[in-house]
């Protein structure tokens, strides 16, 4: 069982100033479309390849399109020990401020 949060309790979240490590696994098409300000783009296919960008003592909120490909990683990334939430509903259930990847600074 994966921990869950509603796009609404995370936009409540960022409105209140709240420091939160969110990662986008959408592709790189997607993520052009529209995505979470504060959010870092790993596409799905490169975290086991990026594992050591991870801390196991932060927590992690990861966000697809609709929640399901966010819940796998967040399934793989528990079984080895990290701390995971997987935003339900995904960029579909969204109203909160989405900038396209190419204009986020980082």
């Amino acid at each position: 069982m994966v921990k869950e949060i509603t796009p609404n309790d995370l936009k409540t979240k960022l409105e209140n100033g709240e420091t939160l490590d969110i990662i986008d696994v959408r592709e790189e098409e997607e993520v052009e479309e529209g995505m979470i300000p504060q959010a870092k783009h790993i596409p799905m296919g490169e975290i086991p390849d990026r594992i050591e960008e991870f801390d196991k003592e932060k927590e992690y909120i990861f966000v697809c399109r609709s929640g399901r490909r966010s819940e796998n990683v967040c399934l793989y990334l528990q079984d080895l020990g990290f701390n995971v939430i997987n935003m339900v509903g995904g960029m579909l259930e969204w109203t909160g401020e989405t900038k396209p990847k190419s204009e986020i600074k980082k």
